[in-house]
């Protein structure tokens, strides 16, 4: 991402109504799994995260009080502001939908100490089309890899949208581009599931079909998002979950199976699927189940790394 240094950016404004975040649960959301293009620019006092989604720009930090704050360039900074609020999804009181979860000690301990862990994480709403593109990006990729592939197709395809920014191409623009051009964009095999996912979705409507999908009840939107090159059981929830605001999605991941596994053994099997998981944990935390999801997921990743703090040496 370039440098903000040639940008005048209005002054920090604070989200009222949300419950306040510490900085390692902004981290999460930002820059823990859920989207790709937003970077750590200031470490201190607060850490400050600059990203990009559509043809929008923004910087986010939380002050000494935990405030969510934003600040954007001051030409755009109203219409950001109004495109962070949904982004963020701030219409959603994710802490009221925590009192639906079985969550007390007794019911579920290990939910319960994973919301404990962080208190206030939140569910991005991104665009559904940039979602999905950095989901199928994601296949067998670490976060600081994705955000490269993500970074070079703006460069190279991408709409200047302020000087030295870039969108990301919008999948008709993908359909237009080679399978070779998207290789060259460190792309490797998810080059032919994006440039065949790009001419499925061309065939049938292009940006319709993306709307009619994101809209969609989640199991009719989630069998046509598998019917795409590069789109399985988990890439599917991730962009219902995460560009879709379907949080009945709950992905399935090698961290997920493990969490699942060590915490509800009594109710899984060996033989289950990354499916069937996901159905038990549909049931079992309810409507919400992929904000439970997030819990879970962020305080598996922070225990492994508290575990492989205190033993470095064992652990490489």
């Amino acid at each position: 991402m370039p440098s903000s240094n040639t940008i005048t950016w209005s002054k920090w404004r604070v989200f009222d109504g949300i419950p306040p975040l510490a900085p390692h649960v902004l981290a999460e959301i930002l820059d823990g799994g859920q989207a790709f293009r937003w970077r750590r620019i200031h470490a201190r006092p607060n850490p400050v995260y600059q990203g990009i989604w559509a043809a929008n720009l923004a910087q986010l930090t939380c002050d000494a009080a935990g405030r969510l704050a934003w600040r954007a360039p001051s030409a755009r900074a109203s219409a950001v502001g109004a495109e962070l609020r949904r982004y963020l999804a701030l219409d959603i009181d994710f802490a009221g939908l925590e009192q639906s979860f079985p969550r007390d000690a007794g019911d579920d301990p290990a939910l319960a100490s994973a919301i404990a862990a962080f208190r206030g994480l939140r569910i991005l709403r991104q665009p559904f089309g940039e979602t999905l593109l950095g989901f199928i990006c994601s296949a067998t990729k670490q976060i600081p890899q994705i955000k490269q592939m993500l970074a070079l197709l703006a460069e190279r395809h991408g709409s200047e949208f302020l000087p030295g920014h870039r969108a990301l191409p919008a999948w008709p623009e993908l359909a237009a581009l080679t399978e070779e051009q998207l290789r060259a964009c460190k792309l490797g095999f998810r080059a032919r599931h994006i440039h065949r996912a790009a001419q499925y979705i061309a065939a049938r409507g292009g940006a319709r079909w993306l709307r009619e999908t994101e809209n969609a009840p989640y199991p009719v939107a989630k069998t046509r998002l598998l019917e795409l090159p590069g789109v399985g059981e988990k890439v599917a929830d991730c962009v219902l979950l995460f560009g879709a605001g379907r949080l009945e999605a709950f992905p399935v991941d090698t961290w997920i199976q493990r969490a699942l596994r060590e915490n509800y053994a009594h109710a899984l099997s060996e033989k289950m699927s990354g499916a069937r998981l996901a159905h038990f944990a549909r049931e079992h935390f309810g409507p919400a189940a992929g904000l439970a999801q997030q819990y879970l997921f962020a305080h598996a990743r922070a225990r492994s790394r508290a575990e492989m703090n205190r033993h470095p040496v064992a652990q490489r």
